[in-house]
């Protein structure tokens, strides 16, 4: 498990998905943040979801159905190594890679740009969770399903950005038309920048995007259990 978990490392390092996941919300943060004002709450929970949005949605699937196109899954079930760890070690890998993305965007606003960054650590990380939870959970729904790597990428991008525009990622929700904003509360996108603006603002997650957050996450990843192939 050492073994495979350095060789997968050293290959995520190597994607360029993986540098462009971190740097695409970055520069978002980097351009229009100049012109905000330290107290924002908006900016920085909108590249956050943006930045676990990118993983969920196209590191996850895209990584996992080329695995599975390439035969690298099939083969492992033959070695002491079961496909099952490498699946784990993947996770665990992407949810380290939102976790960096989040860290430095966190680290460039508070230092760079004197951005207001909350203190409360539990409600923070009780909304990251669950919003990461839920995209890895329609990502690894896209890679059961996808035949092939470039398939799920393909899915993968088709579902982002609609989804990031009716979780008011690309214009304030409040900006959007009354039933477009209404309708992306129940998105997990939006309902993960939702719970991070309360979170910036200084209240305790809604219960609801937290709902809708745990309900994708559990009931879309029994749907990418039930129809998830090795081969």
């Amino acid at each position: 498990m050492a073994k495979l978990t350095t060789v997968e490392l050293k290959l995520l390092a190597r994607e360029p998905g993986s540098i462009f996941t971190i740097l695409i919300p970055l520069f978002i943060l980097i351009v229009f943040g100049s012109s905000i004002s330290p107290g924002d709450t908006v900016l920085l929970p909108m590249t956050l979801a943006i930045a676990v949005g990118l993983v969920g949605l196209y590191q996850v699937p895209t990584t996992l159905a080329t695995y599975r196109e390439r035969g690298i899954l099939r083969r492992l079930s033959t070695t002491p190594v079961r496909p099952g760890s490498l699946l784990g070690v993947q996770l665990i890998l992407q949810f380290m890679l939102a976790l960096t993305a989040c860290g430095l965007l966190l680290a460039v606003a508070s230092t760079v740009l004197g951005a207001h960054v909350p203190s409360q650590v539990v409600p923070l990380a009780a909304a990251f969770l669950l919003g990461t939870a839920a995209m890895f959970a329609i990502g690894l729904l896209i890679a059961a399903v996808a035949a092939n790597g470039r398939t799920a990428n393909g899915v993968g991008v088709m579902l982002y950005f609609p989804m990031a525009y009716l979780a008011g990622l690309m214009q304030p929700a409040e900006m959007m038309p009354l039933i477009l904003a209404r309708i992306g509360e129940f998105t997990p996108l939006g309902a993960f920048r939702e719970s991070l603006q309360d979170v910036w603002a200084g209240a305790s997650p809604g219960l609801l995007p937290l709902g809708v957050m745990a309900a994708y996450a559990v009931v879309v990843s029994l749907a990418a259990a039930k129809f998830f192939r090795w081969e």
